[in-house]
């Protein structure tokens, strides 16, 4: 914009973004007390998870053997693993009827594809207090007319009303690291459509909602732990080119591609 400042630029670019998205729509899997990025190689050393998108991910799980995999999703391509806490309601694991996957652009600055092997986890399974909106809440979708919450909310009958997790993954990569010791160190939040200059690359935004057939309330809580200690992993094993594609395609052009075939 002739004659604007750096601000007015940035708040004009930051509206284009609005919308700008693909969708991964992915079935439950299945559950097992593995964590192929926190303790891998050891079956049964986490707590229990609930897996969405490749259909073999467990303690074992390389680059290899989940690209040589099925997957839930409705787009072929994305064979990534997915997986977030189990949740429990009155000491009953509640599997998820299905996750919704948004892969945003909240940067001003275009956006990179994660590389091949790519590991990240989002949030704190040691939380015992809000984590903070920007990575997590709850809700009972957009009809449910249930303002978004810290803590599992009851929400009203209704097939369209159930109990979502929302868990959003770190959008500025390092650059370098594939993974780092906390799994954490390698990525961070943009702050009004910039990364901090210690990670100056932009990958997408993936918003991880989970949709439960519960109805939520206090009796809800998560296998790391009460109802604060939300968190998800990403192990990135897409069909790279496919990846690529629609991050260039859709992120890049500034367009919304839905949900895929």
């Amino acid at each position: 914009l002739a004659g604007s400042g750096p601000g007015e630029r940035r708040a004009s670019g930051m509206a284009e973004l609005r919308g700008v998205n693909f969708v991964s729509a992915c079935g439950f899997s299945h559950r097992a007390p593995d964590d192929p990025i926190v303790s891998p190689r050891r079956p049964g050393a986490s707590h229990d998870h609930s897996f969405v998108g490749n259909v073999t991910t467990g303690a074992f799980s390389t680059m290899k053997s989940l690209l040589s995999a099925a997957t839930t999703c409705r787009r072929a391509e994305d064979t990534a693993a997915y997986w977030a806490p189990t949740l429990f309601a009155g000491g009953q694991p509640v599997e998820p009827a299905r996750a919704t996957i948004y892969y945003r652009r909240r940067t001003v600055a275009a956006v990179q594809a994660f590389p091949p092997g790519f590991k990240m986890i989002a949030g704190d399974a040691h939380a015992r207090s809000p984590q903070g909106r920007r990575v997590t809440f709850w809700n009972c979708g957009v009809l449910g007319g249930v303002a978004p919450s810290s803590t599992a909310p009851a929400c009203p009958a209704g097939r369209a009303r159930s109990l979502r997790l929302h868990i959003t993954f770190p959008n500025c990569w390092d650059g370098q690291n594939l993974d780092s010791p906390d799994h954490q160190s390698h990525v961070a939040y943009s702050m009004r459509g910039i990364c901090p200059r210690t990670h100056p690359v932009p990958v997408p935004s993936i918003s991880l909602i989970l949709r439960y057939p519960s109805l939520g309330g206090a009796a809800i809580e998560l296998a790391s732990g009460g109802q604060y200690s939300a968190h998800a992993d990403f192990f990135n094993a897409w069909r790279q080119d496919g990846l690529t594609k629609l991050v260039e395609e859709c992120l890049n052009a500034l367009r919304h591609c839905g949900r895929g075939s």
